[in-house]
């Protein structure tokens, strides 16, 4: 069998990255010929598949993701695929992952933050436009068999949105690696990193982990800080780093950036609990980590992993615009023995989202996709 995957570019230690190795092991048949179409992919990942790298010349994003998407389907015709699994929007899949949710609902939601002028600039954005048009043209496909949808909420918004039939939608959450990530962090870390933060045990430590600062709230949480006494520990990558930064020093040492890290380990173990106030996330693995190592997960009610919080008893939600109760649920899990409380039920909501179960749902959808019909 002949399985092609596409992702424009690959990102270290991504969520398509690690979605496209456990649907390899998925798949786990002898006859498999996998190829993965991309721009960029490293060298070092090809023992298990080949590579066809296509790098059409191109200037500014918008055409740069137009010219991806001609040649990757130009190189799909002439493969003789029997199933292209796509974590991009082209009309030449038979499967989508819709990993980045639904553009549509993005950009309603962004709206909600910005001024008119600012919204009708997105409306008239030639990047914004052609990304649309994509989705519009991939939910539309008679090639379409199926979409993957990390949460329930994206697969609510593409029947919403493009009227998709529910049958050809499936849900398959991200897969937490319980060997990593588990309450025994707290052990083995919290006393050392705390020790380099000039923290107290009995500080309250609430943890960002993210990258693009404006969409996933950090904005917010800086404008509250002066309010609440903890410290916030943000780490992750934006493009504007130093003015956050810079944002920061009045606030004496109570949020800290540490800017992108390899390993978040130590940092799961160090906090008392998670904050992720974002405009629109489909489902961050991040959060899905925090709650493996038994944090409480604070979060909005665009972001996918809020199906898993129990209000009051392994997080909270909130609006992500509604500052007055942002700030009562800081205020609330700064108590770290309510934290402590949460620990067991933080675990339990994603115990069953193993790479394994992740594993079987795969095979499941793709076999039914290659059974003769």
């Amino acid at each position: 069998m002949k399985l092609a995957l596409v992702r424009q570019r690959y990102t270290p230690f991504g969520g398509a990255e690690r979605f496209l190795e456990r649907a390899l092991a998925a798949l786990g048949r002898d006859d498999l010929e996998v190829t993965v179409i991309a721009s960029d992919w490293p060298g070092a990942a090809e023992t298990a598949y080949r590579r066809i790298l296509v790098r059409p010349f191109s200037l500014g994003r918008t055409w740069r993701d137009a010219a991806f998407a001609r040649a990757a389907c130009h190189v799909v015709a002439s493969g003789g695929f029997d199933l292209v699994q796509s974590h991009e929007r082209l009309p030449c899949c038979d499967i989508f992952r819709a990993g980045d949710g639904v553009h549509r609902e993005w950009l309603i939601q962004r709206a909600r933050r910005r001024s008119g002028a600012a919204t009708l600039l997105d409306q008239a954005s030639p990047f914004h436009r052609r990304i649309l048009a994509a989705e519009r043209t991939l939910f539309a496909s008679p090639r379409l068999k199926a979409v993957i949808c990390n949460s329930h909420m994206v697969r609510d918004e593409i029947v919403r949105h493009y009227g998709v039939a529910e049958a050809r939608l499936t849900v398959i959450r991200n897969a937490v690696d319980g060997g990593v990530f588990h309450p025994g962090l707290r052990d083995r870390y919290r006393a050392d990193v705390r020790q380099q933060l000039n923290l107290s045990d009995d500080h309250p430590l609430f943890l960002f982990v993210g990258s693009g600062f404006e969409r996933k709230g950090v904005d917010l949480l800086l404008d509250l800080w002066p309010e609440v006494d903890a410290t916030l520990l943000v780490v992750g990558r934006d493009r504007d780093l130093t003015g956050y930064r810079r944002r920061a020093r009045g606030l004496r040492g109570r949020v800290r950036f540490i800017g992108p890290q390899e390993d978040v380990c130590p940092w799961y173990g160090a906090a008392d609990a998670f904050v992720l106030p974002t405009l629109y996330d489909p489902l961050p693995n991040a959060a899905l980590e925090a709650l493996a190592c038994g944090l409480p997960v604070l979060t909005s009610r665009k972001c996918g992993a809020a199906e898993l919080i129990r209000p009051g008893v392994n997080g909270d939600v909130a609006d992500a615009l509604d500052r007055a109760a942002w700030l009562a649920l800081l205020k609330t899990w700064r108590d770290l023995a309510r934290c402590r409380a949460a620990a067991s039920h933080a675990t339990q909501a994603v115990h069953h989202l193993t790479p394994e179960s992740m594993q079987i749902e795969l095979r499941d959808l793709y076999a039914r996709l290659l059974s003769p019909s």
